[in-house]
């Protein structure tokens, strides 16, 4: 441990003159009177130390890039929050923001709608669940008549009329050619009651066929398309009563849930977005002074790489550099020291510890890292400088 007697100078003095007394001697031979001297001794603890800002950091920026604009220069003194440096990209992930915003408001809008217009949503699946019975209904009918003969009784009734009236034009057309069937082939009147009686089979041949078909039943293939129909009618008569079930207490839970998912992740997305476009330029984290500047424009940087040594030089303090295991152990937060700088010879301030490093500082000896604010900040003290140290240790 170090000591630094105080007055030392005056001990010095004073031991000097009593010597100086002896060796000249008293000529009358008188005693000397004995004096005593009382002096003022407050040990020390006396160490190096640096100026250093009370904020400062080093500046990276967490993105890689090309620097497209640098908006300081060394010495600038900037507010907190004020953009130091911009990457290039902007235009990109500026686009890719405003297609987050449009989302974002998109799945707004749409769980709103799941809301305000729930009443109409509601009247919508009542509607198609009143048309889909009604297709039901018309299915079951059609189905229930492939039960039955083709036709109804009145068309059935009227077919047979037709085959009669059919018979009975085929019988006068046949007596009307018997007149003049023995005539010759080329004999107009032959030809056209010939033409006449084959019309009148044609037409008694169909109205037959007509009424066999009106009186029979349907084919299997028939059968089978209509079961088809009415199974398909009934699956969208239960879908729709299910959806109107879903509805009675307000929106489908489903719908609501998957909107609100869909505007979580628009959210996300635009947080996302923001937080890229944000990364591209690196910001004063406090009022401060750009100290040191290594980049320049059009230079590619990469995450963690030291871009500017930023600081508030309003606020300097001393760090210690020398501060032993021994002599840190006399040592307690609030302790008065009396600082002096190698650049500043005629500057001495007042300055109190404020922190006492918990660890030593890696490296050569055992050394532990003590922070001082200063009284008042002399005038051209600057980031760096040296300072000598002694820290009263009296108890």
């Amino acid at each position: 441990m170090q000591y630094q007697l105080k007055n030392v100078v005056v001990m010095i003095l004073m031991a000097a003159a009593l010597l100086a007394g002896c060796e000249g001697g008293n000529p009358e031979g008188d005693a000397v009177p004995e004096t005593e001297f009382l002096v003022n001794v407050s040990p020390v603890v006396s160490v190096t130390g640096v100026v250093v800002p009370e904020q400062w950091a080093t500046l990276s920026i967490a993105n890689n890039g090309v620097v497209e604009e640098l908006f300081v220069d060394e010495g600038d003194s900037v507010k907190a929050g004020e953009v130091l440096l911009r990457l290039d990209g902007q235009e990109r992930l500026q686009a890719a923001r405003d297609g987050a915003e449009l989302e974002l408001l998109a799945a707004r809008r749409a769980l709103d709608d799941l809301t305000e217009k729930w009443p109409l949503i509601k009247a919508q699946a009542e509607l198609e669940l009143a048309q889909a019975e009604i297709a039901l209904e018309d299915v079951l009918e059609d189905r229930q008549d492939l039960d039955y003969q083709r036709a109804g009784q009145n068309t059935v009734d009227e077919l047979r009329a037709n085959v009669i009236l059919a018979k009975d034009a085929v019988d006068t057309a046949e007596e009307n050619f018997g007149w003049v069937e023995d005539s010759s082939e080329d004999d107009p009147n032959r030809a056209y009651a010939l033409t006449q009686l084959a019309q009148a089979r044609r037409a008694y041949d169909r109205a037959v066929a007509n009424l066999n078909y009106a009186l029979g039943l349907p084919d299997a293939g028939d059968i089978s398309e209509a079961d088809a129909l009415v199974a398909i009618a009934k699956a969208r008569v239960a879908d729709a009563e299910l959806e109107l079930t879903r509805l009675q207490d307000g929106p489908n839970p489903l719908d609501v849930e998957q909107a609100q998912m869909r505007l979580a992740n628009a959210k996300s997305q635009l947080a996302a977005a923001e937080k890229s476009l944000a990364e591209l330029s690196l910001r004063a984290p406090f009022d401060g002074t750009v100290s040191r500047l290594n980049v320049r424009l059009n230079e590619w940087v990469v995450p963690g790489q030291p871009l500017i040594l930023f600081g508030n030089l309003s606020s300097l303090q001393v760090e210690t550099t020398d501060l032993s295991e021994i002599d840190v152990a006399q040592i307690q937060p609030g302790s008065i020291a009396d600082v002096t700088f190698d650049a500043l010879p005629s500057a001495m301030v007042e300055g109190r510890v404020v922190r006492i490093s918990p660890k030593a500082n890696e490296g050569a000896g055992v050394n532990y890292t003590v922070i001082l604010v200063l009284n008042e900040i002399p005038e051209g003290l600057r980031w760096g400088m040296t300072a000598f140290v002694d820290i009263d240790i009296e108890n």
